[in-house]
């Protein structure tokens, strides 16, 4: 077997050959310093600007304060969690001083957020649960802190509430970008009758898109300009907390979602020209996760079964536009968007009635999300009823926390959720139809925002009681969802 030589960085290893230089060794490592070692590689080698160069310089030195006392990561994240929760809290007030709290509170949260990961590091003191808690919690400071902007600008006169649902639904989409592509980017070895003409058992050839981007990266100012323009959860929060802190909430959640769009324009463009470039198959594993993020439902089941041979982008494709146009052109309370619901649920199971192998397959989940996420803003904004806004973001809330959920167990290499939860709660095709009909039934009254409720809480319930259960007693690692991986 070859020998391998690990980079020592400034520890010390040495075999001494006499008495002269094992005193050398001796002092060599004596001079070490293995406190400061160990405090500064529980710090992410690869991490945002914001985060590297403002926030872990002085984070760690809270984890160590931490670990010194006796505190667990844990503890660490629900201090970040009530944190985020307070500064919610403040910003929902609607005052100045209460923006001001909230922006700084918002970025407390965060230095512990970064802290608890590094006190995990530093005392190695590692956990599934942790993990789980970690990530998930990001989702609900960042979602409750959206919520916290929308209610303290309603106590300024102005309703906000369909942008913090926009943002909701921006940011929730580009991580599906992120998760589809990159649980999607796993390819077959060529073999020798390969349209590339490589050997057989050769890796899959780098496509010039990811070659252009290996060479960005020798480059040092692009290194950090690609992982800002990115926009990970860094400068993201840091944009929303100074926002937050000068500006008005209806200001803070526009620059947001514009922000997230051009990111997400990037990140997905970047993919995009790396899968038309390569010439390998998807693995069947690879393929098998696209479908498991696809979040079917029984009506999209049955679907697939039907003749339609039409190719898996395409069908999601039509289906999302059919849906999203005609929830945002049909008049308010008619049966057009039960219609659309009704042929988008065909059209999504013709998409994945094949496996997903296609080179721009990987796009079809986060497509379905769109268009899921974007049917309820749609028909609840077009509604005007008073509470419908709130509702349907607490209904997001909580499909978006399902769709969380898979990715980390996918990550975990523990499988999709039960079928029998997916199914339960109908997959994205038959939540759509669900909120179309209560629309079309109920949109000019006030009984459309408690069917939304009524729908998020069951959609609640039935997916935490399931996703605690998982995670309280499994052994699978829960990875966190923010990679900040540029395109």
């Amino acid at each position: 077997m070859p020998v391998h030589r690990p980079e020592l960085g400034v520890l010390v290893a040495t075999v001494p050959a006499d008495d002269a230089e094992l005193a050398a060794a001796r002092e060599r490592t004596g001079a070490v310093d293995e406190e400061e070692v160990r405090l500064r590689s529980a710090v992410k080698s690869r991490d945002g600007f914001f985060t590297t160069f403002c926030v872990s310089p002085y984070s760690r030195y809270v984890a160590r304060w931490c670990a010194r006392r006796g505190m667990t990561p844990n503890q660490v994240t629900t201090l970040s969690l009530l944190t985020a929760l307070v500064a919610a809290g403040c910003a929902a007030t609607g005052t100045r001083p209460g923006f001001v709290a909230a922006g700084a509170l918002l970025l407390a949260s965060f230095v512990l957020d970064c802290a608890d990961g590094q006190l995990a590091r530093y005392a190695l003191r590692y956990s599934t649960l942790g993990a789980w808690l970690d990530a998930t919690f990001d989702r609900a400071k960042e979602y409750a802190f959206y919520a916290g902007l929308a209610l303290g600008a309603a106590r300024g006169g102005d309703d906000v509430w369909g942008l913090a649902l926009g943002a909701m639904v921006v940011q929730t989409v580009r991580h599906v970008v992120d998760f589809s592509f990159s649980e999607g980017d796993h390819y077959q070895p060529t073999s020798a009758s390969a349209p590339d003409g490589g050997q057989a058992g050769a890796a899959a050839p780098a496509s010039p898109a990811a070659a252009l981007s290996g060479r960005l990266d020798r480059v040092g100012w692009t290194v950090w300009a690609r992982r800002m323009v990115v926009l990970p959860i860094g400068e993201r929060w840091a944009l929303i907390a100074v926002l937050t802190a000068l500006t008005t909430p209806r200001l803070t959640l526009t620059v947001l979602i514009v922000a997230c769009l051009f990111a997400g324009c990037y990140t997905t463009a970047g993919r995009v020209l790396r899968s038309v470039t390569r010439r390998a198959r998807r693995t069947p594993q690879a393929a098998r996760a696209l479908a498991d993020l696809a979040d079917t439902g029984p009506l999209a089941a049955l679907a697939a079964r039907l003749p339609l041979p039409l190719p898996a982008l395409a069908a999601a494709g039509a289906g999302a536009a059919l849906v999203l146009g005609t929830a945002l052109v049909a008049p308010v309370g008619s049966w057009w968007p039960v219609l659309a619901a009704g042929g988008y649920a065909l059209l999504a199971g013709a998409a994945v009635a094949r496996p997903l192998t296609g080179r721009l397959d990987w796009l079809v989940p986060p497509l379905f999300r769109t268009a899921e996420y974007g049917t309820v803003l749609l028909l609840a904004a077009r509604s005007e009823v008073n509470g419908a806004l709130p509702a349907a973001f607490g209904l997001v809330a909580a499909v978006a926390y399902h769709h969380y959920d898979t990715v980390y167990r996918i990550r975990g290499a523990a499988g999709a959720p039960p079928l029998l939860l997916v199914r339960a709660v109908g997959g994205h095709e038959g939540r759509t139809l669900a909120v179309a009909l209560a629309a079309a039934l109920w949109s000019t009254g006030a009984s459309f925002p408690v069917a939304l409720t009524v729908l998020a809480g069951a959609v609640a319930l039935a997916v935490l009681a399931e996703s605690i259960r998982f995670w309280v007693s499994s052994t699978a690692p829960a990875l966190h969802d923010e990679s900040g991986v540029p395109a």
